[in-house]
């Protein structure tokens, strides 16, 4: 495995950590407001939960989803082909294996990115392959396609005909395509869509995979919920797999779930708490001479000072405000820092002070 790449900001958070007024941690994308409260009565009405929960999920929490994907998304997904899964982060990482995919097989992946997706590959025994945006590598042994629209770290969003090609390509190469969505309701400059959307796939989710999360948008990273649709023949073989592995959302959980899934006031509110975090963010970086490059969607500002990122990360520290270095994520992001705007209020207009001063 490659070294935990968190570790090496640890003295520069203590650097920041120093400061007189404390530290504004923008380093790391977890949500800070609070749990809406629908969804945490839900959870707390279900919490009698004796019994083993379904690892396919309620029918009702599957109905919510499809629901939500038609509402929102323009995706027509048959609630049989929607999988519960325990956050998608841990499907990220074992997607490669529970599809079988191992030694001599490739799994591709943006080459800036975030880092899991090499590393569920690795716990495979495949190859991890990174690729530049449009790249279409030798397709010899490839059996995994990822792509991340909007994308992490840099809030870039693939166009409907970009999504389109890569359709194309990865079913000609008798490849899965997995799309991790997980940031799609989070666009700013753009709407993002799904790769499941009919103007892309033309109608048809073969060879075809989706991952979304409540974490960003109903936060809810501690609940640890999302799922996947698409292929139902893909769906299935996970199901298959999951089963004998008992990785099964608890039952209060898929009913908290049910819940979010079927509301978008509370998203609607939580999405202008971030937006405005994000104007004043953004105001200050760049008057304090920083470029902002895409960033269309997501939760994040992908900036630089055309320095290597370590400068960027040390320069921000001193004035106690944690980023993360591009180099994170790839060696494409070396000269970026990537910023988060999920602190609070209190805690932004902070580093906007810091930045402006």
């Amino acid at each position: 495995m490659p070294e935990f790449p968190w570790d090496r900001l640890e003295p520069l958070k203590a650097k920041a950590a120093a400061h007189p007024d404390g530290i504004v941690d923008l380093s790391v994308g977890t949500p800070v407001d609070p749990t809406p409260a629908l969804i945490r009565d839900a959870l707390a009405a279900a919490a009698d939960s004796p019994g083993y929960p379904l690892t396919y999920g309620t029918a009702a929490v599957r109905e919510s989803a499809a629901g939500w994907l038609r509402r929102r998304l323009g995706v027509a997904a048959d609630p049989a082909a929607i999988l519960p899964v325990i956050g998608t982060k841990e499907l990220v990482a074992g997607l490669p294996a529970q599809l079988g995919v191992g030694p001599g097989d490739k799994v591709l992946h943006p080459a800036l990115a975030y880092p899991t997706y090499d590393v569920g590959a690795r716990l495979a025994g495949a190859e991890p392959v990174p690729v530049a945006d449009g790249e279409k590598p030798d397709p010899d042994g490839v059996r995994l396609v990822w792509i991340n629209s909007p994308g992490n770290p840099h809030g870039a969003v693939r166009t409907a005909d970009e999504l389109r090609d890569m359709v194309a390509w990865s079913r000609s190469i008798g490849a899965i395509l997995v799309s991790d969505e997980c940031y799609i309701e989070l666009g700013w400059d753009t709407e993002p869509v799904s790769v499941l959307h009919p103007d892309v796939c033309g109608g048809s989710h073969d060879g075809l995979l989706a991952l979304h999360s409540l974490s960003k948008r109903s936060n809810l990273a501690g609940y640890r919920a999302g799922f996947v649709t698409g292929d139902p023949a893909v769906v299935r073989e996970l199901l298959a797999v999951r089963k004998h592995a008992g990785m099964i959302v608890p039952g209060p959980v898929q009913e908290a779930m049910r819940v979010a899934f079927d509301d978008d006031a509370h998203v609607a509110e939580q999405k202008a708490r971030y937006g405005a975090r994000r104007a004043l963010l953004r105001g200050a970086l760049e008057s304090a001479g920083f470029r902002i490059d895409h960033s269309e969607a997501s939760l994040y500002l992908w900036a630089t000072r055309d320095e290597e990122c370590w400068d960027t990360v040390a320069w921000l520290a001193e004035r106690g405000v944690l980023v993360a270095p591009g180099e994170f994520y790839g060696a494409t992001g070396t000269r970026h820092v990537r910023v988060a705007f999920t602190a609070t209020d209190e805690r932004v207009a902070a580093a906007v002070a810091r930045l402006k001063g």
